[in-house]
């Protein structure tokens, strides 16, 4: 379940001048923001406590505290602007300097005060997405959906079908035909298209980190988490979270999962507090969910909350006739030849499209990448260059095609077609008799298509 946004910015006034702080608590109210007010630090440690607030206004003397001492603790959470009665320069200084975003003297001008907290929680929205974007960066993949197959076509319409809604999506297919990449597609279709889109693998992480990572942590909540973290659900905000290899997760964090998606809400990792999910779900696996669902190994409400919509990835060996564009993609994605565009041999890529790939797309962007370096200078990928490749045995032509519901008749024959069409050591006679129609006849099959696609 995902909860549409329109939230509006949280702040805490904390400052023991009591006409004061009710004047700019209204204010702000009236600006918009949700507002709660503190004369004094226990108050709003316990507030604290229980909010999470996009700013706190800071008194620097409290009576119970010395704002300036408190601001290193509290900066880790969230934004602070200072507030004084003094307008020492070397009092702000010193705010400055130990996190304060910002320095106001009382009594605090309206106007200014505006422009003060829009510039703070602006800037802190600006630094979340900058955070999210560099460390997207460092593990960017091309999310280019390559292919213009049957099967590949059927795909990309399911997403323009799906995209635009806020429904949580299940993507099934084997290991390596590019899974993430169609959860990139869905979230590019949908109007969260330019917020975050947050990844996790579910595979890779024990069962305690892959709790913090997804919901995050409170600090102090396990050995050496000295400081509260995000987890990508707050960090998705607004966007779509990836849950790669869901088949993986345990069942403790299923039943957490499954609350998210049923009521919205979730805590961090030694929180005492619910925060609320506005973010898209979108789940992978290469296992078979229900057959786990049969043996108790994974929950059966979780699989139906989840299947609420099922996108299936073809693999490799469904769509052979998208080998030449994938492996022109993946060689123009590369800088291998900086003295020149290397091409392909007819013969190399006969020899790609003559073979099963078990390991789907995975498997053949490390051939080509493989083949690209042991191709040296030479401007044209030869079969020479495929190396271990070829001595693998042959598994002979395979014809089977799978289809995600009851194929037409016309959909078989189109999907047999393009398969014999992509064999090019095939000439159209030789379709034509394997077809069992004549020329003629296959060169109408062959304009229909053309026409339609």
């Amino acid at each position: 379940m995902t909860q549409s946004s329109s939230r509006k910015p949280a702040i805490l006034v904390v400052d023991d001048d009591a006409t004061l702080n009710q004047l700019m608590s209204s204010h702000l109210r009236r600006a918009g923001y949700e507002v709660e007010n503190a004369s004094r630090w226990s108050e709003a440690q316990s507030l604290l406590g229980r909010l999470e607030p996009d700013l706190v206004l800071l008194d620097a003397k409290l009576p119970d505290a010395d704002g300036l001492a408190m601001l290193p603790s509290l900066v880790e959470t969230c934004p602070v602007i200072m507030l004084t009665a003094f307008g020492s320069i070397d009092l702000a200084v010193q705010a400055i300097k130990r996190g304060a975003v910002d320095f106001l003297a009382k009594p605090v001008n309206p106007d200014v005060l505006d422009l003060a907290v829009k510039r703070a929680i602006s800037a802190s929205s600006m630094r979340r997405r900058y955070d999210y974007y560099r460390r997207q960066a460092t593990s960017a993949l091309d999310k280019t959906l390559v292919g213009l197959s049957p099967a590949m076509a059927r795909l990309r319409k399911m997403i323009g079908i799906v995209g635009p809604s806020d429904t949580t999506v299940l993507i099934l297919g084997e290991s390596g035909v590019g899974k993430e990449l169609v959860a990139a597609a869905v979230h590019q279709a949908s109007a969260r298209a330019d917020q975050n889109y947050v990844a996790i693998d579910c595979a890779t992480l024990q069962q305690n980190l892959f709790e913090s990572e997804l919901f995050g942590h409170e600090r102090g909540a396990f050995t050496g988490a000295d400081r509260r973290k995000e987890g990508l659900i707050e960090v998705g905000e607004g966007g779509t979270a990836f849950l790669d290899e869901i088949g993986e997760m345990s069942g403790s964090l299923q039943a957490k999962l499954l609350r998210v998606l049923e009521t919205g809400h979730y805590r961090r990792l030694g929180g005492t507090k619910d925060l609320v999910s506005n973010v898209r779900f979108v789940a992978a696996t290469n296992r078979d969910l229900r057959a786990m669902c049969g043996k108790g190994e994974f929950r059966e409400d979780l699989y139906y909350r989840l299947s609420a919509f099922v996108l299936h990835v073809p693999p490799l060996r469904e769509r052979l006739e998208d080998i030449p564009l994938l492996a022109e993609h993946f060689l123009a994605a590369r800088d291998f030849a900086r003295h020149a565009r290397k091409r392909w041999s007819p013969a190399a890529l006969e020899a790609l499209m003559d073979y099963a790939w078990p390991g789907n797309v995975r498997e053949l962007r490390n051939i080509v990448e493989r083949a690209a370096l042991v191709s040296g200078e030479s401007d044209e990928i030869r079969v020479a260059h495929l190396g271990d490749f070829q001595r693998r045995p042959p598994p002979g032509r395979q014809y089977a095609f799978s289809f995600d519901h009851p194929p037409t008749l016309d959909e078989i024959t189109e999907t047999y077609l393009a398969r014999l069409l992509a064999e090019r050591s095939r000439s159209r006679a030789e379709i034509a008799q394997t077809l069992g129609i004549s020329e003629r006849n296959l060169y109408r099959l062959i304009n229909a298509r053309r026409r339609d696609g």
